[in-house]
């Protein structure tokens, strides 16, 4: 006994590999809002003294 139709998968052959290469070209970094274009190419600010304090608040043991 075979099994329905439904049961089969067919191959999707990189279909959707392919979608999301097409959407990266057509609206990609060429293809992107001027203002989001600017905010990928802005520089990540950060502060340091935050990122020491929670790991030091981490060693102390103290979660919340």
């Amino acid at each position: 006994m075979s099994r329905p139709a439904a049961d089969r998968r067919t191959s999707s052959e990189g279909s959707r590999l392919k979608r999301f290469v097409e959407i990266e070209r057509t609206r990609g970094e060429e293809g992107s809002h001027p203002a989001t274009r600017a905010l990928h190419e802005r520089a990540a600010a950060r502060d340091d003294s935050t990122k020491v304090r929670e790991y030091a608040r981490i060693e102390r043991g103290r979660t919340t």
